[in-house]
């Protein structure tokens, strides 16, 4: 009886299994119109979550979209489809949804400033919607979207969790709502484009191939912007975008500001290649006298100091340069954007204490995704929209411990499916994935002459986010419409 009793006491102490509390909303249809051209777009609004699922049918995560299909159309099975996700790893898809390919915009200012508060959303005239059906999707742990128990979290918080997990949703949601023969792409932007050029080659086994996909500020090769003491690689590739951000902030000789943005970073570019890049290689084998030219022309074209140049080794750090170029006006630029100034407490940190691009762009999005899902999409819950989770980014593994490298990836697509059609879009005053590491990918992938005819690059004189500026959101989506036709 004693036994039975101790027996009994242990079982009541014993951790129940804890599932979180999950959104459990089933996709929520309204409709809606707008006006784009002159010409009037009624459409179909569609906002909740499709389960992922174990063989035993019980739920491990919920992935949280939002969808928007024309409405009036004759040949749904025509019609494009883009499915879009921003990067992180821990971003929403906030930044591409309500920036710059949904019928509706956070009002920014002209340049992508913060305007004053309070912040509105308004009818985005640039949408793409007129041109291709779009689906925004959050992965685990992002948005709405959460694994069913913590436990699960490590399953899709890794680059090939990711993609299966983002994968499993395409599947899912072709099915449901009968795309399957649709034009289909993709739209990633930074790690959303490493999760792209995943998905473009882990799909195509399951019977889903892409007619394109869009790579918006790429980072497909860690390696060329992750600063290491053993990795020469970004200390070349960020140079080009140091030099435009020094142009924009007018740090430089009065003769380099007279030459066009684009003129400028090409000098800058051909000069890396054959001055900057051997010097660097040669490490400590390099001479006194080549190392003062080298960081005398360094100085030059971003604008610091010869002495800080060679104090760094020839070697600029992102966020030292963010700090420096505007230090005697206590002042610092922002990295996912080096248009955007901070202003800084101490001119002798070494780094900024922000990104000011990010600080300015946060709370107008935030406030507006937050207000048009409950106002206009029917979605009522007090569960926190992650825009940014932190916790995904600490809590992210990858494969073998080693940065991806998934350029290899869109070249495998590329000659699996020799249709499909690519486009790198670039920033200049891009600091989190400069375009000179995109072009040296591109340049990289050791793709077929053949193959490479189905690639293109576009540039934009504006930052990660180059479409927070509606001169530059104007021309990509001119852009886009010509890629959309031409792929689909």
């Amino acid at each position: 009886m004693a036994d039975e009793t101790r027996t009994d006491v242990k079982k009541s102490e014993e951790p129940k299994e804890k599932r979180r509390r999950l959104l459990g909303i089933a996709p929520i249809e309204t409709h809606h119109e707008m006006s784009v051209g002159g010409r009037t777009l009624k459409y179909t609004a569609r906002a909740g979550v499709l389960p992922l699922k174990d063989p035993f049918d019980e739920t491990e995560a919920e992935i949280f979209f939002m969808a928007y299909e024309l409405e009036g159309v004759k040949d749904r099975a025509a019609r494009p489809l883009t499915f879009a996700f921003n990067g992180g790893p821990g971003s929403s898809s906030i930044w591409l949804h309500m920036g710059a390919l949904g019928p509706k915009r956070v009002a920014m200012e002209d340049e992508g400033w913060m305007p004053k508060p309070p912040f509105r959303y308004e009818d985005n005239p640039l949408t793409w919607l007129d041109q291709t059906d779009l689906v925004f999707v959050d992965p685990v742990g992002t948005g709405y979207s959460r694994a069913a128990k913590e436990d699960l979290d490590k399953k899709f918080w890794s680059y090939k969790g990711d993609i299966e997990s983002v994968g499993e949703f395409i599947r899912l949601y072709l099915s449901r709502y009968r795309r399957w023969t649709s034009p289909l792409f993709l739209a990633g932007e930074s790690y959303g484009t490493t999760r792209a050029a995943g998905l473009a080659g882990y799909l195509i086994d399951l019977g889903i191939a892409f007619n394109g996909i869009l790579l918006i500020s790429s980072a497909l090769d860690f390696h060329s912007f992750h600063f290491g003491r053993a990795n020469d690689l970004p200390y070349a590739l960020f140079v080009p975008t140091y030099a435009a951000t020094a142009w924009y902030h007018k740090k430089l000789s009065p003769a380099l500001l007279a030459k066009p943005i684009a003129e400028f970073t090409q000098d800058v570019k051909a000069w890396i290649e054959a001055k900057l890049a051997p010097a660097l290689m040669k490490g400590d084998r390099l001479d006194d006298a080549e190392r003062k030219s080298v960081a005398r022309k360094l100085a030059e074209y971003t604008g610091l100091d010869v002495d800080y140049v060679l104090g760094t080794n020839l070697r600029v750090d992102i966020f030292r340069f963010c700090k420096e170029l505007r230090r005697d006006e206590r002042r610092s630029v922002g990295r996912i954007d080096s248009r955007f100034e901070g202003v800084e407490a101490l001119a002798v940190t070494e780094r900024p204490e922000f990104d000011a691009s990010m600080a300015a762009i946060t709370p107008p999005y935030a406030a507006a995704l937050n207000h048009y899902v409950r106002s206009e999409l029917g979605i009522e819950t007090d569960l926190v929209y992650e825009v940014m989770s932190g916790p995904v980014n600490e809590k992210w593994t990858w494969e073998n411990g080693e940065l991806p490298a998934t350029s290899e990836e869109v070249r495998a697509a590329l000659a699996r499916n020799p249709f499909m059609k690519v486009l790198f879009a670039q920033g200049y005053y891009d600091l989190a994935t400069p375009l000179f590491a995109t072009e040296y990918m591109v340049s990289h992938m050791n793709a077929d002459a053949k193959l490479r005819a189905n690639v293109d690059i576009v540039y934009y004189e504006s930052g990660h986010m180059f479409y927070l500026d509606t001169g530059c959101l104007k021309a990509f989506r001119d852009d886009v419409g010509r890629f959309l036709r031409a792929a689909a």
